[in-house]
């Protein structure tokens, strides 16, 4: 079971990065885009690090 959380923890920092690629050279300053990507980029992050921690109370 451990595994599968490891998987979503590579498949989430797989779609962040491919994220993070496709919002260079994006005009995102309108209408406060900028603002919730941050939001969001944290609270993907802060997903992550639970993820992490849980990963040991998980059954194998």
């Amino acid at each position: 079971m451990s595994y599968q959380v490891d998987r979503v923890i590579e498949e989430l920092d797989a779609a962040l990065r491919l994220l993070k690629d496709t919002m260079r050279g994006i005009p995102a300053r309108r209408q406060g885009f900028v603002a919730i990507h941050d939001r969001m980029a944290k609270s993907m992050a802060e997903l992550t690090v639970n993820l992490s921690d849980a990963r040991s109370v998980v059954e194998s």
